[in-house]
């Protein structure tokens, strides 16, 4: 098989996913994570800007264009299943940037990127809804004109961004799907409530529930509320970070290295990555 042929598959995959049914998605921040996420059993990941950029020092939001096209590249071509690209506002406030910026990702081999309703590395305020659904309609033409099938998800970001109105999250989501989006996220909403106006809101189309802290769901709690994909945006990358974070400060407050019992061996990491070698 052809590496074209290799992504037509995974992005066709990825499709099928959004059929029916409710997977979980999560999202690895380097190639050694994907490769576990893969090894695991899950059927598609899922790139994390927070993540990402937390591992290479900087707050989510404040990388660059060329750097994480070079990361959706390195982490497509690092495993068989199908990648969804996190691909924050497109990084252009422009549509034609827009457009251009879609056709690059594409390019990298992703099945998937999400595009969202609020301006780069901002942490309050929205576009506004018009201009949030030109963006979506434009998305869409972009993926259409690159002649792939790549799945997009569109985003608004009230909850996370300092609007958590679930009448106005509501109507943008079905204006998104009107727009052209395959899948409809709205990230940070938390009750039974919130979920089912976001579902409905949707109508039929597959919605993504990041489940980014410990809310009491299980898979098939969710599944059974309509939801048919579940990420967990930066929430593993977090918890490295966390087990990382409680380790230092006690070597260097306590001068201790308890924390270290258990830990993973690094003869079980090289036996699971060995088969990459190959």
């Amino acid at each position: 098989m052809t590496e074209s042929q290799s992504i037509a598959r995974r992005r066709d995959l990825f499709f099928q996913l959004h059929e029916k049914g409710c997977f979980v998605i999560p999202n690895p921040w380097n190639i050694g994570t994907a490769r576990i996420l893969q090894d695991l059993g899950f059927k598609a990941i899922a790139s994390t800007s927070a993540g990402h950029a937390h591992a290479n020092g900087l707050p989510d939001g404040a990388q660059g264009l060329e750097e994480v096209l070079a990361h959706y590249e390195a982490m497509a071509a690092a495993v068989d299943i199908p990648l969804n690209a996190d691909f924050e506002n497109g990084f252009a406030e422009d549509v034609q940037g827009l457009h251009d910026n879609i056709f690059r990702c594409v390019a990298t081999g992703v099945a998937g990127l999400s595009i969202e309703d609020a301006p780069q590395g901002q942490e309050t305020g929205l576009y506004d809804f018009s201009t949030a659904v030109a963006r979506v309609r434009a998305a869409r033409a972009a993926i259409d004109q690159t002649g792939r099938r790549v799945l997009l998800t569109a985003r608004t970001e009230g909850y996370i961004r300092g609007a958590p109105d679930i009448q106005e999250t509501a109507r943008r989501l079905r204006a998104f799907g009107e727009a052209g989006a395959d899948c409809l996220y709205a990230p940070g909403i938390k009750t039974r409530e919130e979920i089912a106006a976001v579902v409905q809101a949707a109508d039929g189309r597959p919605v993504n529930f990041l489940n980014s802290a410990a809310f009491g769901y299980t898979v098939d709690d969710l599944a059974q509320m309509g939801v048919g994909r579940i990420s967990v945006g930066g929430t593993l990358a977090r918890l490295a970070m966390d087990s990382f974070l409680h380790a230092a400060q006690r070597i260097a407050g306590e001068g201790r290295f308890d924390d270290f019992a258990g830990v993973v061996s690094n003869a079980e990491l090289n036996q699971r990555f060995a088969k990459y070698l190959e």
